[in-house]
């Protein structure tokens, strides 16, 4: 993979992140991790993608290599941050491709640049929008630091890879990255919390978080991850966005069944392309 390692340093810490290190043609692929997973996360299509786009990858502030951070921030830092960073590097006619949390990141830049982002795919994600959660659900994700302080680490560590893939492969790589915090559940817990936090705040923000590009919904059919099957249904349903559910798959379904959804992700990078270059084709629907 000829990817390069750079860091952008903010008020709060340092974003380690990488990037093609040969330019391609527009658009870009900007990849998202989820809560606690770091950039390996996307390591199977960093590596199918190298070379045929200009390809960026991040540990999230405060995750992994991207530490120390100050945890006060919000999920519009998070989207502002990437947004500078995609400025300073030219990653022109960006899609966002968000799993989890990295999702709601990619939400949020589209909510403040909706100008900017040309094609979103969402994996094993779920919808900002107010109108999917309850109060009672705003109110548990804003109090999760506690239980993840409090749970047995070596519990946790096997709930946590096993609750997120069902391939060998995906819970292998699960249980490496849950390992960089072996020894500092501490400060496990505060990341893991404070992403819920700020999730929970976005949403009680109750902004319109419309997606106004070319989108695409993949979730794992086996996604067991909270009420993310349920979230997707509605998601589908309430907006018209194409979903693809993939077989055999949990929640990092990009892990479980990367070949699947590769092909996915470049079929919709074929579409987006034409699009882009203003030719009118209808390979969204």
């Amino acid at each position: 993979m000829s990817m390069m390692e750079k860091v952008y340093q903010t008020e709060k810490g340092p974003i380690h992140y990488w990037i093609s290190s040969i330019a391609n043609d527009r658009p870009s692929l900007i990849f998202l991790p989820g809560l606690t997973a770091d950039h390996r996360l996307f390591e199977k299509q960093t590596d199918y993608f190298d070379g045929k786009y200009r390809i960026f990858v991040w540990d999230a502030p405060g995750h992994a290599s991207s530490y120390p951070f100050q945890m006060d921030f919000s999920l519009v830092d998070k989207a502002i941050w990437l947004n500078e960073i995609m400025e300073l590097e030219g990653l022109n006619d960006p899609v966002i491709i968000g799993q989890s949390m990295g999702g709601y990141v990619g939400q949020m830049y589209s909510q403040l640049f909706p100008e900017k982002l040309c094609g979103f795919i969402s994996i094993d994600s779920a919808p900002l929008q107010r109108q999917y959660l309850t109060g009672a659900e705003l109110w548990l994700l804003k109090r999760m630091e506690p239980v993840y302080r409090h749970y047995p680490w070596k519990l946790l560590l096997k709930q946590g890879t096993k609750g997120v893939a069902v391939s060998e492969y995906g819970r292998t790589l699960m249980h490496s990255m849950m390992m960089t915090y072996d020894g500092e559940q501490k400060r496990y817990a505060r990341l893991a919390g404070h992403g819920y936090r700020i999730l929970a705040e976005a949403i009680e923000e109750d902004l319109p978080y419309e997606i106004k590009c070319p989108a695409l919904l993949i979730c794992g059919d086996k996604d067991h991850a909270g009420s993310c099957i349920r979230y997707n249904k509605k998601w589908h349903k309430r907006s018209g966005i194409k979903i693809e559910w993939i077989k055999d798959a949990g929640h990092n379904s990009n892990t479980d069944e990367p070949e699947r959804v590769n092909q996915l992700i470049e079929s919709f990078m074929a579409c987006a392309k034409k699009i882009i270059n203003k030719q009118i084709v209808n390979c969204l629907g």
